[in-house]
């Protein structure tokens, strides 16, 4: 997948030590990027959901899954996720509350919608590993979306037989309403059309994850963007994306600022907000919370008088260890 980078630039990660002085300053190296960029490309991971409250442990987790959390120990919903279900009824009881209150029931968080308003009139791009379509609910053109690991609203064949997907709202709902005792009715089990297989959630679990045609345009309008602004003045802007799967967002993040000159990087992250030291000196570091950053920010920004000219790239991580890694391409 062209899309992935193992590549990173080199040295030790330099990270943010907190502290009101650091941050205000942080703070105005931020406002003034953000007054002075072309374009905004943005990177979100689960980070950014976190802080929109979706959260899938603690309180929303004991108020809908405390019956699988009595029977099975499952202690929340990611590790759910991966539970060996004794069968399909079980399975989808679980999965379709899961999407139900991810999916469907939930509105867009206050962190996304302050993010849109920043960008809203902007020439940006949004790359994210979220699959709940918060982005969506949000306000953010789909044309400039890229979800690259699925979306809780599509099946997709288990084999698959096919590469494509089916919208699941129906079916979820239907789940939702008629499941007791932590099964659904066999009749509502979801079928494959083509080959009668058992369909699944079109979520990146394992090799047989399903890319769609509407992947692939989604794959080539972020890398037609990138390729667009390569030696602009760029601020990359990566919200909530951690070690899981930083080939995706984080490493072609610090490579594409190592490459080009012109380019900013900010990243926020309360606790450890990191950046490798080859690009320590175009790195913006706020020890901050993601949604207190992006809540002041517009506000910030209508002062600069040239709203209309920037772009921007930012990161909110959870940067835990680092290896030895190397920023990845766009």
């Amino acid at each position: 997948m062209n899309f992935f980078s193992t590549n990173i630039p080199g040295g030790q990660l330099v990270c943010a030590k907190g502290g009101e002085v650091e941050t205000a300053a942080g703070r105005d190296r931020l406002h003034r990027a953000l007054c002075e960029a072309d374009a905004v490309l943005i990177g979100a991971g689960a980070g950014m959901s976190t802080a929109a409250g979706l959260t899938y442990s603690g309180e929303r987790f004991d108020k809908n899954f405390a019956d699988f959390r009595d029977r099975f120990g499952i202690t929340d919903m990611y590790s759910g996720g991966f539970y060996p279900f004794p069968d399909a009824e079980t399975f989808w009881a679980w999965w379709s509350r899961h999407i139900f209150i991810n999916r469907y029931e939930a509105k867009p968080g206050k962190p996304y919608r302050d993010l849109f308003n920043l960008v809203r009139d902007k020439d940006y791009f949004v790359i994210t590993t979220n699959v709940d379509h918060q982005f969506h609910l949000a306000g953010f053109d789909e044309s400039r979306l890229f979800c690259t690991q699925g979306d809780y609203g599509l099946f997709q064949c288990s084999g698959p037989c096919t590469q494509e997907t089916y919208d699941n709202e129906a079916t979820v709902r239907a789940m939702v309403e008629r499941q007791k005792g932590m099964r659904v009715p066999s009749d509502l089990i979801p079928r494959c059309p083509h080959c009668g297989s058992p369909l699944t959630t079109n979520l990146r679990i394992d090799d047989r994850f399903v890319q769609d045609e509407e992947w692939y345009k989604a794959n080539a309008r972020y890398h037609a963007f990138c390729r667009t602004y390569e030696d602009a003045n760029v601020l990359y802007l990566e919200l909530g994306v951690g070690m899981n799967t930083p080939v995706i967002i984080k490493y072609p993040f610090w490579n594409a600022v190592k490459r080009n000159k012109h380019a900013t990087y900010c990243c926020i992250n309360k606790g450890e907000a990191c950046a490798p030291e080859a690009i320590k000196e175009r790195s913006i570091l706020l020890d901050a919370d993601i949604g207190e950053v992006l809540s002041n920010a517009f506000l910030l920004l209508r002062t600069c008088g040239k709203k209309d000219r920037y772009a921007l790239k930012l990161e909110i991580t959870t940067c835990e260890i680092y290896t030895s890694f190397k920023p990845p391409r766009c």
